[in-house]
């Protein structure tokens, strides 16, 4: 949006510099979409509908009714509302004539489109650190080479050991089951007999100050009124996280085990969970594509969709293991100790799965996953679940496998899907689900505390989180965008506010847009055996029955959280979808909502208990730079996080 530029003592910045005002009736901007008298007039329109939710995604228009040129800047932008009475009619037209979409090649790939200039768009393969080449160096080193093959070996034998063992190493308990601390030092560390004396004391509950152990374990056995030692009270204290979860994949071990050792497909698959990632050396390269005895030195940092919840990094050996025709082994472990890292935060201790070959092309996966982490930074509402270990437990990583593989087979799918009585082509369906996985990972990330996040925080709003990022929707040009933030507290089981933010007929309730709106889903794909697994097309109507707004969403749920992601798109983006469009061209805005439980008690039953719900939302805003945001803009996001959440507040819990 253009504005007189202007000194503002009270912006909400890092800096001093003076900002550009944007408007405060910047979400309520109307969706009139009349023709404008120049290039730039009609760019700062679409980009003012943006600003207010209502941008979209669209790179092929077909009116014919503007210049080249004009033609030329919205088709790279893509990020305008084209809204008609005509839109439902040219959906179902387009897609029964199978028109073709034009012959244009992608000027940018996705990453570069629509992802962030600071985001994870480099190639992860990449070292773009000082700290990654001094380890790239470093592990080549045949000392340090000979040290990390060695505990490479160590860990697959621990994680195969872990993975099968049960009491006492694994206790069961009501909530599942918790690695015995003391049984973990006993098994598989290395201990002098003085050390085997102290852990008889513990087991006999005689106090005793563990402090200076290695791994900073505390033992819950002590002597009836003597505390333990609080976790987190002295600096770099580490806590422990152990879990173990196995599923059925459908996918052969081959395949996995490549998923998992090229650090491309890795990234991918675990988007939501794995922010960025380098490979700093492989020391055993593969032979052939065959990844037995592959041996990698990487980089990674793992997250949860929330910008309360720090992320975690490691530098870690990842080996790969054949056992026999029909089960491998990929395990994981720290080298922050081998390369000497000054403050440890986070190391992964041997985790991993195995991986065994199953009928009909499917894989058991066996997943253990066992880290000692400093969360002393976790944001108090978030505390009762981080210190569960739920976020980052194994059924997290197997669920999200078990997803990625189900959206593959959705792709391939040969079941039909309609749009209004038409079905949708084959290649239309594959553009619809390549973009909203597109979407849900942009999401997730863009939402959480990756360090290439910088968040700021609200004056006068805890919970409230903003940031700026910038999308290159035309070459050399950059848009720029805030996206905004907030986790709330529900006493509402996770279920009932995943079911009703994910339906059409409530979404007036809560959404600005659509308020007092009728909402429709006019198309939905399923993806897996959940049918609340699905990626949507809504259609937002006005009273007049006018399309004004349609929306491309996704809703899942499992295990671990539910996740409602959604980005409007325009009427023309959205038939070129349905033809089998390029999806890399089309410019997306994600926001939505992550549940989860808030773990006050048992994670797994999402009928029961109370939630943190995540909120956040993606706009354009052209006052916006990267240091800084305009107090116009803070009280307008302000407001748009204000009510959707009491909106949603209110509806669950109307007596409140």
């Amino acid at each position: 949006m253009s504005g007189s530029s202007g000194k503002h003592d009270q912006s909400f910045s890092r800096s001093d510099d003076s900002e550009e005002m944007i408007s405060d009736e910047m979400y309520e901007a109307s969706l009139d979409t009349s023709d404008d008298d120049s290039e730039e007039e009609s760019m700062e329109d679409s980009e003012q509908e943006s600003v207010d939710g209502s941008g979209s995604g669209s790179e092929w228009y077909e009116d014919g009714s503007e210049s080249d040129e004009e033609m030329e800047t919205n088709e790279e932008v893509g990020l305008n509302l084209a809204a008609s009475s005509q839109i439902d009619a040219v959906l179902v037209r387009d897609i029964e004539q199978g028109s073709p979409p034009p012959n244009r090649s992608p000027q940018h790939s996705h990453e570069s489109v629509a992802d962030s200039v600071a985001s994870n768009s480099d190639n992860p393969v990449q070292i773009a650190r000082a700290s990654d080449l001094l380890v790239a160096v470093s592990v080549v080193a045949e000392v340090n080479k000979t040290k990390i093959t060695t505990l490479a070996a160590s860990a697959m034998d621990e994680l195969v050991r872990k993975a099968f063992a049960g009491e006492p190493l694994w206790q069961r308990h009501t909530g599942g089951e918790t690695l015995n601390d003391v049984e973990y030092i006993r098994e598989f560390r290395a201990f002098d007999v003085s050390l085997e004396e102290l852990m008889k004391m513990v087991e006999m509950g005689d106090p005793q100050d563990f402090a200076e152990l290695d791994g900073d374990y505390e033992f819950s056995s002590r002597m009836p009124n003597v505390p333990a030692l609080r976790r987190g009270a002295e600096a770099n204290v580490l806590r422990t996280e152990a879990s173990r979860g196995v599923g059925l994949v459908r996918m052969n071990p081959s395949t996995l085990v490549e998923c998992l050792m090229d650090l491309d497909q890795w990234s991918s698959t675990f988007s939501n969970i794995v922010s960025r990632s380098a490979l700093l050396g492989c020391l055993s390269p593969p032979a052939a594509g065959n990844f037995n005895e592959v041996l990698q030195v990487m980089r990674a940092e793992f997250y949860v969709p929330t910008p309360l919840v720090p992320a975690r990094e490691c530098q870690f050996a990842r080996y790969c293991r054949q056992f026999d025709s029909r089960t491998w082994g990929v395990v994981d472990v720290s080298l922050e100790s081998l390369l000497q890292d000054s403050v440890i935060k986070f190391r992964r201790r041997p985790s991993g799965c195995l991986i065994q070959e199953m009928p009909n092309g499917c894989s058991k996966v066996l997943w253990v996953e066992h880290v000692e982490v400093d969360d002393s930074l976790v944001h108090i509402l978030y505390q009762p679940l981080v210190h569960s270990g739920f976020p980052f437990c194994a059924k997290r990583w197997i669920n999200t496998m078990i997803r990625h593989f189900d959206g593959l087979a959705a792709l391939t799918s040969d079941s039909p899907s309609y749009i209004r009585g038409a079905v949708i082509p084959q290649k239309g369906k594959e553009s619809l689900l390549m973009l909203s996985e597109r979407m849900v990972r942009d999401f997730c990330i863009d939402s959480s505390a990756s360090t290439n996040n910088k968040w700021m925080r609200f004056p006068e709003a805890e919970h409230f989180r903003v940031r700026t990022k910038s999308i290159t929707a035309i070459p050399h040009r950059p848009t720029p965008t805030v996206v905004f933030a907030t986790s709330v507290w529900l006493p509402v089981p996770r279920k009932r506010v995943f079911d009703y933010l994910r339906h059409g007929e409530s979404r007036n309730q809560w959404d600005l847009l659509s308020h007092e709106r009728v909402i429709l889903e006019i198309s939905h794909i399923n993806k897996g055996q959940n049918p609340d697994n699905r990626v949507s097309v809504m259609q937002v109507n006005t009273a007049s029955n006018k399309i004004d707004i349609l929306y491309l969403q996704e809703s899942y749920s499992d295990p671990v959280a539910s996740y409602i992601v959604y980005a409007p798109l325009d009427g023309p983006a959205m038939a070129c979808m349905l033809r089998g469009g390029n999806p890399d061209r089309v410019n997306i805005l994600p926001s939505g909502f992550v549940v989860h439980p808030d773990g006050s008690g048992p994670s797994t039953n999402q009928e029961v208990g109370s939630s943190i719900l995540t909120v956040a939302f993606h706009i354009i805003d052209n006052s916006a730079t990267e240091k800084s945001i305009s107090p116009s803009s803070v009280t307008t996001i302000s407001r748009i996080l204000t009510s959707t959440v009491g909106a949603i507040h209110h509806a669950l819990q109307p007596d409140d």
